[in-house]
């Protein structure tokens, strides 16, 4: 005989082992470092609210995407290696920071000699929460109406959302866990992948570009009449922030992790 209730119930014994005697790394990029300290904290939160071991290396360096994307890419060497030995103990390494983790795992095994054993265990924070956690519950209530923008390398580098270009079948981890979230209304804007200009180095190189990229971007997402801006990277979130303060267009903005961690 087939009893249904027990394979629930093994699975769900199962995955508290699991999670019991995981280990998580929590990476903490410099800029969420230095400009959006309560993204990190309310990762630590969340992570921790799921019953994980999660440890904070105090020695933790940036990344080296910056060199990269100015064309110094053999300048991040020491920074590939020293992140390399400081998270390769970790089962796996979470950020909040969608372009940070894809930096980590696409290009730091080509700075290296060496199998970079970090870097295939790097994951934006959404990702992991969707993909390996599987979560069906998150802590969050977030009464309000948020509209997800959806960032360049969490979308054609990690999957997080479907690009537009593929004319495959939608999909959006992010929507996912929002939908999780008590009370709130999730929107997307006309054009959900297209880029905000904020792209590192090109909105130095390329400012009145960037600028209009991202005014266009900050008023498709204010005609969803939403009074957020979400999203899974913090640099976007804080390039549309500048465009919206200096323009005095009328949208907040807040990490996705702070939604989902809302009350913790």
């Amino acid at each position: 005989m087939d009893y249904p209730l027990l394979h629930v119930l093994h699975r769900d014994v199962e995955k508290q082992f699991c999670l019991r005697y995981m280990k998580i790394g929590l990476f903490v990029p410099c800029y969420v470092d230095a400009l959006y300290p309560e993204v990190g904290v309310a990762t630590y939160k969340l992570l921790r609210h799921y019953g994980l071991d999660v440890d904070y290396p105090e020695k933790q360096t940036c990344c080296g995407q910056p060199m990269g994307n100015a064309g110094f890419q053999t300048m991040a060497h020491q920074l590939v290696e020293n992140y390399d030995a400081l998270f390769q103990k970790y089962d796996y390494v979470v950020a909040p920071s969608a372009s940070c983790a894809a930096y980590v795992r696409f290009f730091h095994p080509d700075i290296t000699n060496h199998a970079c054993k970090a870097a295939a265990k790097t994951m934006d924070v959404v990702e992991f929460l969707h993909d390996v956690l599987k979560v069906d519950k998150v802590p969050g209530r977030f009464p309000h109406k948020v509209s997800v923008h959806n960032s360049c390398h969490g979308v054609r580098e990690l999957g997080l959302s479907s690009p537009s270009e593929r004319n495959i079948a939608p999909f959006s981890k992010i929507k996912d866990l929002l939908g999780l979230v008590e009370g709130i209304t999730v929107m997307e804007p006309e054009r959900p992948d297209e880029c905000c200009g904020f792209g590192g180095m090109f909105s130095v190189e390329e400012p009145d570009v960037s600028t209009r990229m991202g005014t266009e971007k900050v008023n498709r997402h204010i005609a969803t009449g939403a009074e957020y801006v979400t999203g899974p990277d913090s640099s976007c979130l804080m390039h549309m922030q500048g465009v919206a303060k200096r323009q005095g267009l009328p949208i907040k903005f807040i990490h996705i992790v702070e939604i989902l961690a809302a009350g913790l």
